[in-house]
């Protein structure tokens, strides 16, 4: 910056900021102050101070003026350039060697047509307390022009009076992009329709906007801090491996899907999460120092609850399709019975038991203790197709308020699982109470009916690890049964025929 580059007084750069005391010498930086000026102490005859050090605060001050982001400028009483940095050689062009010394900007930074009118502007702040912003279009050293916004303010000297003027000056361009970044990170964080969560390298949330809160069941400041354990029961192991792998290897090409379950005062919930995610890194730093992750998640239960509806939809549909042709190739109605559980049990249930009524007695004898009689079912100890029961029907004793006797009753469906979080011995002697396979845990029971006749009941079993029987299975367990009582109903006619 030559001699007033290494020169200045930290009371030369803040508006309205009066000096502790009188200049020393060698400090020709301050405006009004230079070594032209007549009233200066130099040209008065006082006696000189000692050189600084170079430690000094002129070295210092020399060094942060150069060390900053913007460029800076400033001028003495006349008018003349007493400070120049590196920022602003950078942007003009113009050295500070070039720059210091000359009066105003006419002709080498902003054509003679602008100057006064730019010049009168920027001293304008002699007057006026504060800092003033204006826009200008200056001349680089190799004659093209860019438009800075200036923001300018007075200087005080030691006797309180106007001193001269700095002024702050960057590109138009580079102000509205940081603009832009701060109020694009303010909205982010206020009301964006994304969840937006700050992680530190210790995966403990710094900043939450409005809507993660609401997503994670908590205030936006009681959240920060707690590991995220203490808000997803389930799910949080696969949440934390993808920050690790951001901060260890950068944001992932595409957003990630995650189902977790949160605690909330409500009890536990079940969300899916679509989640991008950013690695945060330093600006100021020469190496890339990542200070965390930003996690952008937006929930998207309900949308993915209503694909996996209907992606269900869509199989059962063509299983029951499957179903119906192959049945109807079937020479025995009983044969078709059994390939239509078949081709229903597949991504439905484990097990399925077939137990018809003896004789086709009607509802009410049933339930005053005629027998019902297992005619078709799966293997009760491995996965298997659905067979006919091999050397003649047996009949089932099923106890009073058994829920396949509960479905004769209503006419309907019944729905019943073993308590949540019972042991597996408890589990197993509760299927085993209802005479099922010891791995059921949940069951669903429909009744058989055709021609207003009760047939029988159809038994669909899940084991523990599935979940239980919700009311779109109950439709399609009704549907199942309507063709499979079609089928039984053929059979007892043929029969009856023979």
């Amino acid at each position: 910056m030559g001699a007033s580059r290494s020169s200045g007084l930290a009371d030369a750069l803040g508006p309205d900021e009066g000096a502790g005391g009188p200049p020393r010498e060698g400090a020709g930086g301050v405006p009004g102050d230079s070594p032209e000026n007549p009233e200066s102490p130099e040209s008065a005859g006082e006696p000189m101070c000692p050189e600084p050090p170079p430690d000094s605060g002129a070295e210092l001050l020399a060094a942060l003026l150069d060390g900053m982001d913007a460029a800076l400028c400033a001028f003495d009483a006349g008018g003349v350039v007493t400070h120049w940095n590196r920022e602003a050689e950078r942007i003009l062009g113009w050295s500070a060697q070039e720059a210091v010394g000359r009066t105003g900007f006419a002709g080498w930074a902003v054509r003679r047509a602008d100057a006064h009118e730019v010049q009168g502007r920027l001293m304008a702040a002699m007057d006026a307390p504060g800092r003033q912003v204006h826009e200008f279009a200056l001349l680089r050293k190799d004659g093209s022009r860019v438009l800075v916004r200036t923001q300018s303010a007075r200087v005080l000297g030691a006797d309180g009076k106007p001193a001269g003027v700095y002024c702050a000056f960057s590109e138009v361009h580079a102000q509205i992009d940081l603009e832009r970044a701060i109020a694009l990170s303010e909205a982010l964080l206020e009301d964006a329709s994304w969840g937006v969560v700050l992680v530190d390298v210790d995966l403990r949330p710094t900043v939450v906007n409005a809507y993660a809160s609401r997503a994670l069941g908590g205030g936006r400041t009681t959240l920060l801090g707690r590991p995220l354990g203490e808000l997803v029961v389930q799910g949080v192991e696969e949440l934390e491996a993808a920050l690790q792998h951001v901060l260890a290897e950068g944001a992932p090409g595409a957003p990630a899907e995650f189902w977790v379950t949160l605690r909330t005062a409500e009890g536990e919930r079940r969300r899916c999460w679509r989640s991008g995610f950013l690695r945060l890194a330093s600006p100021l730093a020469e190496e890339p120092v990542p200070l965390g992750v930003g996690w952008l998640f937006r929930d998207v239960t309900a949308t993915k609850l209503a694909q996996q509806e209907a992606d269900r939809l869509r199989f059962r549909t063509s299983q029951l399709h499957r179903a119906v042709r192959t049945a109807s190739e079937c020479e025995d109605p009983m044969e078709a019975v059994t390939s239509l559980l078949d081709f229903a049990l597949a991504g439905f249930a484990d097990h399925v038991l077939l137990d018809l009524t003896a004789d086709g007695p009607t509802a009410g004898e049933v339930m005053e203790g005629e027998r019902l009689v297992r005619t078709a079912a799966t293997p009760s100890d491995a996965p298997g197709p659905c067979l006919l029961v091999a050397g003649g029907a047996i009949p089932v004793r099923y106890g009073p308020g058994h829920p396949a006797l509960q479905a004769v009753e209503r006419t309907g469906s019944v729905r019943t699982s073993a308590g949540a979080g019972e042991a597996a011995d408890a589990a197993a002697a509760w299927a085993a109470e209802r005479r099922w396979p010891r791995d059921a845990a949940h069951a669903l029971c429909t009744v058989l009916r055709s021609r207003g006749r009760t047939l029988g009941v159809l038994t669909f079993l899940r084991a523990a690890n599935r979940t239980a029987f919700e009311r779109p299975d109950t439709a399609y367990a009704e549907t199942v049964a309507a063709r499979v009582a079609g089928a039984v109903d053929l059979a007892r006619a043929v029969g009856a025929g023979e």
